[in-house]
């Protein structure tokens, strides 16, 4: 039987996961005309809360896979501020 922690786990994992690929598109390319700068804003203050959240729990899931998320992100952001 899974323990309610794998759930956890799993979700962290394939959120991240996902936002990968963009990521690295973006990060090759450096073209960020079409992302939103007030989506990237909330987005990374947001993760900055959850993994605020995490920490506070102790939930490693929630730490770890919401630090990647806001490295790449604030990466995004950061670049979304400097190329436009």
């Amino acid at each position: 039987m899974m323990d309610g922690e794998w759930f956890g786990y799993a979700a962290a994992t394939l959120t991240t996961v996902a936002f990968v690929p963009q990521a690295l598109k973006t990060i090759r390319s450096r073209d960020t005309h079409s992302l939103s700068l007030g989506m990237y804003v909330v987005f990374t203050v947001g993760i900055g809360f959850w993994l605020a959240y995490g920490i506070h729990l102790g939930s490693w899931p929630m730490i770890a896979c919401n630090t990647l998320t806001l490295g790449l992100a604030g990466t995004i952001l950061a670049m979304k501020l400097r190329y436009g």
